[in-house]
């Protein structure tokens, strides 16, 4: 047995800091946060609707405070950028071949995109 000590490299807390690929992927992560936020209101929304009409006029004035308009505005750009990253790294992830060639990224990618809009004009609709 050697008495030799083992290498252990050091890591900073803030070591992600240093390469593009991580900070980019940090930030991604931490749009979760106001996706949390918009969750949570949106759980208490419907529990405040169960409750009866003064709770839910109590709710639709908190959710008339600028301050949470904004975090929704945020929990909405946060969901549209991971769904943006998402489907960009769909082709690379799971390649689509038809009769034998490979279906461009950029159709992959725009069919998504066209998926997520006729589902939210449905749901628009709908409601």
């Amino acid at each position: 047995m050697s008495n030799r000590k083992p290498y252990v490299r050091e890591m900073t807390r803030t070591w992600w800091k240093d390469h593009p690929f991580y900070r980019f992927y940090m930030v991604r992560e931490a749009t979760v946060l106001p996706l949390i936020f918009f969750t949570i209101c949106l759980t208490f929304g419907l529990g405040s609707l169960v409750k009866g009409p003064e709770a839910w006029a109590g709710w639709l004035e908190f959710m008339a405070n600028p301050v949470v308009i904004i975090l929704n505005i945020l929990a909405l750009a946060g969901s549209l950028f991971h769904a943006q990253t998402f489907f960009s790294m769909m082709p690379q992830v799971m390649p689509i071949k038809l009769k034998g060639k490979a279906v461009d990224k950029k159709i992959i990618v725009l069919a998504q995109w066209a998926a997520v809009a006729a589902i939210s004009l449905f749901v628009l609709v709908l409601v």
